[in-house]
């Protein structure tokens, strides 16, 4: 008897726990659907948090300065050290400028003459560096340039003619470019460009009438000893007349002869001085 009790019991005592664990789920699941149902989660933080951000303090004026101008301050730094980095790179990679009109004492590397055809290619050689405020041109610095009109001598006594342009510039290692001509080649003056051969009109000429002036100081002679004679005295102005036509008829053939004869040629050895002048400025590294 003693022992159907506590099986009544225990039995008892198994389906209240298990029926209170049943209960207390679904109580917890009606809890649940209400706050789902009644209550929006989301715009319950989204409020909240808008609350909290709408009450927070504004900052001092004092502060918004301060930090405003450290803000420009900063920038203005920034700015400085980026302008002195460009100016540093500029100088560093920046070209000078060799103004036109500069002149250069040169000598020529190669023999010239009037029989180069148009197109050879002549150089020329710094021989004492040329020093300047912002620049220096080192000594052995090359130039070259090609011949653009060459003829050998012509008629009427016309001589040979060699035109050079200069169109670069061998500085320390770099090629640069120019545009540059001769004004003086082998110690003589020259003018538009143009390296001429002499023009030997004049002295043709005078060579060339050469003749009729010896026959005339040969008819004087011949007229000074047959006046001396008393027999011979009446054909002493003959020789002096026939000289003196010899002379002027070869004096007026002497021009016209020149003029079917040629001028002088163009060579100048190499090592000769000449001077270089730019037309235009160039720029160096």
């Amino acid at each position: 008897m003693k022992n159907h009790i506590m099986n009544i019991f225990l039995a008892l005592t198994i389906l209240f726990f298990s029926a209170g664990n049943v209960f207390a789920f679904d109580l917890d699941m009606t809890v649940d659907d209400d706050i789902r149902t009644n209550y929006n989660s989301s715009k319950l933080v989204k409020d909240t948090y808008t609350e909290e951000l709408e009450t927070l303090p504004e900052l001092p004026d004092k502060l918004i300065n301060s930090t405003t101008q450290n803000n420009s301050n900063k920038t203005t730094i920034t700015n400085t050290k980026t302008t002195n980095n460009l100016q540093n790179f500029k100088q560093i990679t920046g070209t000078t400028k060799i103004h036109k009109g500069t002149v250069f004492d040169v000598v020529n590397l190669n023999n010239i003459s009037d029989s180069q055809i148009k197109g050879t290619t002549v150089k020329f050689k710094i021989k004492a560096p040329l020093v300047k405020n912002k620049y220096a041109i080192p000594a052995d610095t090359t130039f070259t340039g090609e011949i653009v009109n060459s003829h050998q001598p012509q008629l009427s006594c016309n001589g040979g003619l060699v035109s050079i342009k200069l169109y670069s510039m061998n500085y320390r290692g770099q090629t640069i470019p120019i545009n540059g001509y001769i004004t003086r080649a082998d110690d003589k003056l020259i003018f538009l460009n143009n390296i001429k051969g002499d023009r030997t009109f004049i002295k043709t000429s005078w060579q060339k009438g050469a003749w009729g002036r010896n026959m005339f100081h040969r008819m004087c002679d011949l007229s000074s000893q047959l006046i001396t004679e008393k027999s011979t005295i009446v054909l002493s102005p003959f020789p002096f007349l026939y000289g003196t036509l010899c002379a002027g008829a070869n004096a007026v053939s002497a021009p016209i002869c020149a003029f079917f004869s040629e001028g002088k040629h163009i060579s100048i050895k190499s090592g000769s001085h000449f001077k270089i002048r730019l037309l235009e400025d160039a720029y160096i590294n």
